[in-house]
């Protein structure tokens, strides 16, 4: 007989927002994987009071009084012992228990996730990683993010910290451009963390124009590199082979490590289909496990992933209207 709670459960409408350094999104999901978008408006990053008040804002304006949760798919690293969150997108929240100070301001229920996690948990459940056991999603935006998911659940880990390739195995510091063999030099670079040589450093928009500057001596933003790239300019193509080598290689030692059998990815490079699909190649020269068909995908979920994962996650933890 089918249980009547669980499908009430995963029917219930959900109230969701995410909170980015540009912009706060509020939305609601009325059925699993999928939202409907209710406003926007930019996110007050400076001033806790201001933050708070555009929040309460929109929950008056399109949730009302019913005492609804909300779910929230954040930028930050969230300590899941104390709830203190950290941020640099939005600075005027770091140290704050977020999700109890905005459950004391909004008089509902707020839970809050990173969002990297929501949408990760998003691609694994309702996108291009639907059906595998084990997922791990890469962001390529401005910089590096990723999550791991497993059986369908996040994989947070005790510090709440988890999948953050970008800060995990250093890149390597010699790439071979031609294919014989013979490897040059590429200097490592310092990261905001403080270490040297982290795939952020060079993985993501930002990431591939100060590769570009260090192995060419120009400045080129990310899109006319890669535009650049496609039409087949030399000094495009020694950046772009040198990125997906450097890469590569740690993407296929995540995969190797966590047995993933599928990695959306997501973000601003991700729109790039040849990219990926090199990106894609030259993984699969690297792994231990030799895939027959792709690995690295495109992502489904090119703008609601965070609000879709945060839902998923309400629904999981029955967080959501009675």
């Amino acid at each position: 007989m089918p249980d009547s709670s669980a499908e009430h459960k995963q029917n219930s409408r959900v109230f969701v927002a995410d909170i980015g350094g540009s912009y706060i999104r509020l939305g609601v999901s009325e059925r699993p994987g999928s939202v409907r978008l209710l406003d926007s408006m930019p996110t007050p990053v400076d001033s806790w009071e201001a933050f708070g008040a555009a929040l309460q804002s929109l929950a008056e304006r399109h949730i009302g009084e019913s005492r609804s949760p909300l779910a929230i798919s954040m930028a930050g690293a969230i300590d899941p012992a104390s709830g203190v969150i950290c941020s640099s997108n939005v600075p005027c929240v770091s140290g704050r228990v977020l999700g109890a100070e905005l459950t004391s301001r909004l008089q509902r229920r707020v839970r809050i996730a990173n969002d990297a996690d929501c949408l990760a948990l998003a691609e694994a459940v309702e996108g291009a990683g639907a059906g595998h056991d084990v997922v791990f999603c890469v962001v390529l935006g401005s910089g590096v993010g990723g999550a791991l998911v497993v059986g369908g659940r996040v994989a947070g880990g005790a510090s709440g910290i988890s999948g953050e390739w970008g800060h995990g195995l250093p890149v390597s510091t010699h790439v071979d451009f031609n294919g014989t063999g013979h490897a040059e030099p590429v200097s490592a670079l310092r990261c905001g963390c403080g270490r040297m040589g982290c795939v952020d450093t060079i993985g993501g928009a930002r990431g591939l124009e100060r590769l570009n500057a260090l192995l060419n001596g120009e400045q080129q933003d990310s899109h006319a590199l890669l535009d650049d790239w496609q039409q087949g300019s030399a000094r495009a193509q020694r950046t772009v082979c040198a990125w997906l080598a450097l890469v590569s290689e740690p993407l296929a030692a995540v995969i190797n490590i966590t047995g993933a059998s599928v990695v959306p990815a997501c973000g601003g490079l991700s729109n790039v289909s040849p990219l990926i699909e090199a990106l894609d190649a030259a993984v699969r020269k690297r792994t231990l496990r030799e895939f027959r068909e792709r690995v690295v995908v495109p992502g489904r979920f090119r703008h609601d992933g965070g609000l879709i994962g945060a839902a998923i996650l309400a629904r999981q933890d029955e967080f959501c209207e009675p």
